[in-house]
Parts: structure tokens; C-alpha cells; sequence
């Protein structure tokens, strides 16, 4: 009897250990732990583990509440019953995200029998371009094709008449358009911000002569100087007088696609800490302010006999009309305050000239 009851409180305590054991296993955090290991042994990505880290919650926190969990993780309920429904515990891989390219991907419809014909007609006509071999394939073939099989025709075998020029073409295209967009800036209202830069081109007697303008876009604070060439070195030059002219506190510049803003022009804008924006192509719209006060500066200085081909001179007589522009002539555009007036309510300095002035 001893021993069969013995027996039994071995089988009892066995069977408790089992179930303590089941239950240990079955445990939801244990699970959750058991994820995360996964997790880092197959090297998840990091939008993956926060994925898991949602399911996690839903599961084991806020008892199967999405709403719950998505205001907890600061997502709508769409995104997460979207990856909710996608994911697998036994492959976790499935919370990492999917390719987003097509499935059908594009596939160039020109053939073999018009591509030869391209090639025919543009060995034949090097100079033409796309549009004329367009309407020449048209009425030899009597058939209708588009301007882009030829363009691609061309890219494809490089039928062009100066191929190295037409890659440096290429080199030249893809450099600008990299370049910052006046349209991607947006203008703030206080002077400094923004300056606006051009060139104005002087011819007199067989010569040529460069005036290189410079204008704050909110206060109308100018400044010019003539040069006898249109450099990269000689725009550094002009801008590091402005640049001391404007107390230093110049953000950004903007100017057109000319040889003289590069090169050197670029670093003396690295190293002044200027943020370079260009104009687009032919739109000179882009640049309003600078070109009014070019048209200011040809009809009330120059027009009125004041060039002279020497910089020295020409220069010296400048400096004294720019002067004028900024301390005495009433400006429209300011209500009628003269740029220095308009800079000192903006700027709320004492009624008084920097001491560079005097120099």
C-alpha cells in the first residue's frame, strides 16, 4: 500500500513538472524572445525588427488591440494590418519590404529591321537630326516611327558626327543639372539671405569690358566693379568685396550659368560659406532684382557719359554713384526709403555708417 501510494505522488509530481514545463514553453514572451533571436541570427533589417517589434505588442501587450498598438507605435491601423497580415512566424523575412519594381518590366518595342533601317539613314545623313530623319524614314518605308527608336538608335551605336564632342556635351548636360535651382530656395525677408549677381557687357571702339553687379534682393544694397575680362578669378575677387561690403552675412547667391561663376567663383563661395543657386536656362525672370538695377546702372550712369575704358578711372567714378544709389536716392520698391534707411529698419542698427565707409 506504502508503495503504491508512493507510486502515485511520483506520477503526480512528474506530470506537474510536465506541465510546468508545457506551460513554460508555450510561454508568449518566451516566444517573443524566441522572434527577436530569430531576428538577429538572419541579420534583419532595421524597418523589419521595428515591424516584428509592432507584432510583438499586439500580441503580448495590448491582448490582439490594433488600435491599442498603433497608437502606442504612432501608425494608422492600414499600415499595420498590412504587415500583420503578411507576416509568418516560422519566416520573419516576410516583414522585410518588397521590391517595388514592376512586375512586367518594359521591354523596347523597336526591332531589328528598324533599328537597321535607322542606321542606314543616319550613316547616309550624320548631320540630320532625329526629327528629320523621322519624316525621311516615313516616306522611303511608308511606315510611321517614333522620334525616341531613333534617339535611342543613335545612343545605342553613337552614330554622332564628333563622338568625344558629344560625350563632353554629355558631361557638360549631366554636371548642370546637378546644380541647385533658384526655384528649390525659398526667400526669406531679411538682407543677406539672398544677393543676386550678373555681368553687364560693354562694347566701345573694338573693345570689351565687363561689369560684374551685385545686389541684396530685400534691402537693394548694389554694388559694381569693371573688369577687362569675365574670369572665374576675377568674380571671386568681386565677391569677396561684396562679401565684406554686406558685413559678412551673405547666405546664398544667385547667379546665371556663366564661365565666371565656376572654378574659382566656386570656392570662393565654399570657403565664404555661400550656398550657390543658378537661374535656369533662359529665364532671366530668375534674376528681376540684378536686372533692374543693370538697367538702373546703364541709364543713369553710363548713358549719361560717365564710361571710360580704364577700370581705374571708370571704377573710382562708380564707387561715387553707388554711393549715391545707396545713401541718397529714394528707392520705389522701398517706399521710397533709400536701401541704407530700409537696411537699418530692418536690421535695427544705430543711425550710423560702419566704419569701412571711411576707409
Amino acid at each position: 500500500m506504502f508503495r503504491r501510494r508512493r507510486s502515485l505522488n511520483l506520477i503526480n509530481m512528474l506530470y506537474d513538472n510536465y506541465r510546468a514545463a508545457l506551460k513554460r514553453m508555450q510561454a508568449p514572451f518566451d516566444r517573443a524572445a524566441h522572434w527577436r533571436k530569430t531576428a538577429k541570427v538572419l541579420n534583419l533589417s532595421r524597418r523589419a525588427c521595428v515591424r516584428l517589434e509592432w507584432i510583438i505588442y499586439y500580441r503580448f501587450v495590448s491582448e490582439n488591440n490594433a488600435s491599442l498598438t498603433s497608437r502606442h507605435f504612432g501608425i494608422s491601423r492600414k499600415v499595420f494590418y498590412t504587415w500583420f497580415n503578411r507576416f509568418n512566424d516560422s519566416n520573419l523575412r516576410t516583414l522585410e519590404d518588397r521590391s517595388k519594381s514592376p512586375g512586367r518590366a518594359r521591354h523596347k518595342e523597336i526591332t531589328a529591321q528598324e533599328e537597321s533601317r535607322i542606321v542606314e539613314l543616319r550613316k547616309a545623313h550624320i548631320r540630320w537630326g532625329k526629327m528629320k530623319i523621322k519624316r525621311l524614314y516615313q516616306n522611303i518605308h511608308q511606315e510611321a516611327i517614333s522620334s525616341w527608336k531613333i534617339q535611342y538608335t543613335i545612343q545605342k551605336y553613337r552614330l554622332y558626327y564628333h563622338p568625344f564632342k558629344n560625350a563632353k556635351l554629355q558631361e557638360k548636360r549631366k554636371r548642370s543639372q546637378k546644380k541647385k535651382r533658384i526655384t528649390e530656395l525659398k526667400k526669406q525677408p531679411f538682407s543677406g539671405y539672398l544677393v543676386a549677381l550678373d555681368v553687364i557687357v560693354i562694347y566701345w571702339n573694338g573693345l570689351k569690358r565687363y561689369i560684374l553687379t551685385a545686389v541684396d534682393t530685400v534691402s537693394k544694397i548694389p554694388f559694381a566693379r569693371m573688369y577687362t575680362s569675365k574670369s572665374s578669378r576675377n568674380a571671386a575677387d568681386f565677391l569677396r568685396r561684396f562679401f565684406y561690403l554686406m558685413d559678412n552675412s551673405v547666405l546664398n547667391a544667385l547667379h546665371d550659368n556663366g564661365s565666371e561663376f565656376h572654378k574659382e567663383f566656386i570656392e570662393a563661395c565654399r570657403e565664404l560659406g555661400i550656398q550657390q543657386y543658378w537661374s535656369r536656362n533662359h529665364t532671366p525672370t530668375d534674376n528681376p532684382v540684378d536686372e533692374r538695377f543693370n538697367r538702373t546702372l546703364k541709364d543713369e550712369f553710363i548713358a549719361l557719359g560717365n564710361f571710360n575704358p580704364d577700370p581705374i578711372q571708370f571704377n573710382r567714378k562708380l564707387t561715387e554713384w553707388l554711393i549715391e544709389f545707396m545713401f541718397v536716392r529714394p528707392h520705389e520698391a522701398l517706399g521710397y526709403d533709400t536701401p541704407w534707411q530700409f537696411y537699418q529698419k530692418i536690421n535695427k542698427v544705430l543711425p550710423m555708417c560702419p566704419s569701412r565707409t571711411h576707409s
